[in-house]
């Protein structure tokens, strides 16, 4: 998604997972005094563009947050589906197999009763109501040939089998209907943000709008900036670990074997190969539409765009961003490589690729498109941590 404005208490973050400087808040202070000296005057009747502003963007967030649910519950119905179709077959086969060993003990008793040999022994099988109530009749088990004792035992296995498959059939049956269910309450939920979130912004004039893109022009050259540093920072370290190396290669008896600096690993190496070719992948995608729950070839949602990306690469990761967060190494801001993943929010409801300088390939909000943009798009704070997923 795009601009999401979201408060979050200060403090410390877990490993991967940066810490705003003052110099942010500062200036985010400067940021919204510019946005008040735009704003409309509030009325009573009428809300300022700030709140208008932050009302849309808090539903573009919630939209998200459903759209991530969404994506959730489609995927666990899917497979929840594919499951009961399984069962069904397989109930199916059982029953077949059950209605042979049936048909063989009656084989066996019209054999019986035209020979005139213990044919009752069958024949109360057949009209027992349950399997316990002819084991019961245990004088009449004695008196059973052994070809007679191996229908009726596999007639009781097949249908204890075929009981216990319809069983979980019916099992799965509920929780099929039960993931359903959440699959249609979260479409619902995404559907009324966004259609709240058109209609607050079909009440807006041409020039509020106008000002309303300016707030927004201004807000991305912030994020602009705040790349900007990061790319120089992350430039300086690395010149600094090449410094080092070339220091360590002097100090041993062989000299240094490229000037000073070392080959990367052979991990690094491969790392970077598939970082590569996901994102070729994701700028050949820059343009196409976001839409929420789509996971291409024609449109994106995000995270949709970064499992197809890495896809790309020839490695699996999960569909939504709850589980994208857990499918790899977690990594400091500050040592994001290209081809790593950056999550954002304290729910985890957006993911981008990262492409180096402080910059991500992503697929914003509805009516947006894919596109490259600063990672700081919705301020420093907004960043959850950076993933490493392969």
């Amino acid at each position: 998604m795009a601009s999401h404005r979201k408060s979050r208490p200060a403090g410390p973050r877990v490993a991967g997972i940066r810490t705003p400087a003052l110099a942010t808040a500062a200036l985010t202070s400067v940021a919204l005094l510019s946005q008040t000296a735009n704003a409309s005057p509030s009325t009573d009747d009428k809300p300022s563009l700030e709140e208008v502003e932050k009302k849309v963007d808090d539903l573009y967030r919630q939209a998200e947050t459903a759209t991530e649910k969404y994506n959730a519950a489609k995927e666990k119905t899917a497979k929840q589906r594919k499951r009961v179709d399984t069962l069904l077959d397989d109930v199916a086969k059982r029953t077949q197999e059950l209605n042979e060993a049936r048909e063989e003990l009656g084989r066996s008793a019209a054999a019986q009763y035209r020979t005139g040999a213990a044919a009752p022994d069958t024949a109360t099988f057949l009209l027992s109501e349950t399997p316990q109530d002819y084991f019961d009749q245990t004088q009449l088990m004695d008196r059973m040939t052994g070809r007679q004792k191996e229908a009726v035992d596999d007639y009781f296995t097949q249908q204890s089998a075929t009981m216990k498959k319809r069983r979980e059939a019916t099992q799965s049956l509920e929780t099929l209907t039960e993931s359903q269910t959440d699959l249609q309450t979260a479409k619902s939920t995404v559907q009324t943000k966004l259609s709240d979130a058109r209609e607050l912004l079909s009440k807006l004039t041409a020039e509020e709008k106008a000002r309303l893109a300016a707030i927004e022009k201004r807000k991305q050259e912030a994020a602009a900036r705040k790349a900007a540093e990061l790319a120089r920072q992350q430039a300086e370290a690395e010149a600094e670990r090449k410094r080092q190396e070339a220091a360590q290669q002097q100090e041993t008896t062989q000299p240094p074997a490229d000037s000073g600096t070392s080959a990367p690993s052979s991990s690094d190496s491969s790392y970077a190969t598939k970082a590569e070719k996901a994102l070729a992948f994701a700028r050949s995608q820059i343009g196409k539409p976001y839409v929420w729950g789509a996971t291409g070839p024609d449109s994106y949602d995000c995270s949709g765009l970064t499992q197809a990306a890495w896809k790309a690469a020839g490695v699996d990761i999960p569909r939504v961003t709850y589980d994208q967060v857990n499918a790899g190494t977690t990594v400091s801001l500050a040592n994001a490589k290209p081809g790593d993943l950056v999550f954002f929010y304290d729910d985890i409801t957006h993911v981008g690729l990262y492409i180096g300088n402080g910059m991500m390939i992503h697929a914003p909000k509805p009516g947006a498109y894919v596109r490259e943009e600063s990672i700081y798009y919705d301020g420093e704070s907004a960043i959850h941590s950076v993933l490493r997923p392969a």
